[in-house]
């Protein structure tokens, strides 16, 4: 049977409508409508609470930009248009991370031209903006960093990918400073840093033997190619990091709600309850759980067996085919209703004080801005 640990419930439009909360960040398994609902907060936001909301997708996945009517996005915010922001005043526009261009942007706002060409130049470079594990989650925080900073939105609304790599997405700016202050880094830095010496006869005397089967692995030119990447980007680094930590910093901020998103199966509620674990570690500011998908019985007061034993003696009887039909079709139901409450309480027994809501599951997949306003009123009025 369920727990009886009832979880408070959450209050979706009061964060929405708070002036001091500035970032929601969404975080959740796949497949359980994690960027559906971080569309509908926005588009609640924008609507229902005036306020200029901007959401950011880091999936890779374009549904984001379906389910507004936008034919594509990218790195720029694009205003959605068709919403109802007459009475509140307020805005939505969309986004989807694009790691490389906002690679090149970081290197170009922080180098000359001239560097920033031979960056650009660099194989590497090229290897490494596009395809590194790793990338995107470093890129995530630095588009996260730059619309915070820029102060023109009243609400950035965060749709993460799959809760395993939005966890990378926290670790993102402790995993850059590791990298940083390796020892294999900084040998590869010395040749710039000491101005005269080339970076093999460096690196040889640094390691001896150990360089010579380095550079037989990966190779002479891969070596030469990270070596100049380094080498350029050495003038970067400290600012990288430190805008890193920054943004690391906004996350723990009160102006911060973390919003886990599950649906009621034992796959995606131990995702959250795991993820619930790492944001207390963190002291990141976890609001609630969305629990989407829920199924719920039109009359909840119709037991399981009761129904079924009704729909036997029914058919014992003779036709009342079709009263029959939906008697059993409502056992189901119920009987799905309490498998559901079952996995849910593994999270609010191990969470009892984190708030919920849960969000009924609608019979067709949300692909419009019609189909959102029925989440975020679900959401926003449980």
């Amino acid at each position: 049977m369920p727990s009886d640990n009832a979880a408070p419930p959450l209050d979706v439009d009061r964060i929405l409508a708070d002036p001091g909360a500035r970032i929601v960040v969404c975080c959740g398994a796949g497949g359980v409508g994690k960027t559906t609902t971080a569309a509908a907060l926005a588009l609640r936001a924008a609507e229902q609470h005036g306020r200029r909301t901007v959401v950011l997708t880091i999936d890779p996945a374009r549904r984001l930009a379906q389910s507004l009517g936008l034919t594509e996005l990218d790195n720029t915010p694009r205003q959605v248009k068709g919403i109802d922001v007459e009475e509140s005043g307020g805005e939505l526009h969309a986004m989807m991370l694009d790691m490389k261009r906002t690679f090149d942007d970081v290197v170009l706002a922080h180098t000359d031209p001239a560097k920033a060409a031979e960056i650009f130049a660099n194989p590497f470079y090229q290897a490494m903006s596009s395809t590194f594990a790793g990338t995107q989650e470093y890129m995530a925080m630095e588009k996260l960093g730059q619309l915070h900073a820029r102060g023109e939105w009243d609400l950035i609304v965060v749709d993460t990918p799959p809760s395993r790599s939005a966890l990378d997405f926290l670790d993102a700016p402790a995993r850059l400073s590791r990298f940083l202050d390796g020892r294999m880094l900084r040998l590869l830095l010395a040749p710039a840093r000491t101005g005269g010496r080339s970076m093999f006869s460096l690196v040889t005397a640094s390691f001896g033997m150990f360089s010579r089967v380095v550079q037989k692995v990966i190779g002479t030119q891969l070596l030469t190619d990270l070596s100049g990447f380094v080498a350029a980007l050495d003038s970067m680094f400290g600012g990288f990091r430190q805008r890193a930590e920054q943004t690391y910093r906004i996350l723990q901020a009160r102006e911060t709600a973390f919003l886990l998103v599950a649906a009621p199966e034992p796959d995606a509620v131990r995702e959250a309850a795991y993820f619930a674990g790492r944001l207390r570690a963190e002291k990141m500011p976890l609001a609630g759980l969305v629990l989407n998908r829920v199924h719920q019985p039109a009359v909840a007061e119709l037991g399981a067996a009761e129904s079924r034993a009704a729909a036997d003696r029914l058919a014992t009887s003779g036709g009342h085919e079709g009263t029959v039909e939906v008697l059993r079709a409502h056992a189901a139901l119920v009987e799905q209703a309490v498998r559901e409450q079952q996995v849910a309480a593994r999270f609010t027994d191990a969470f009892p004080e984190v708030p919920t809501v849960s969000v009924t599951a609608q019979p067709a997949d949300v692909h419009d801005v019609d189909g959102l306003r029925t989440i975020a009123a679900a959401i926003g009025h449980p």
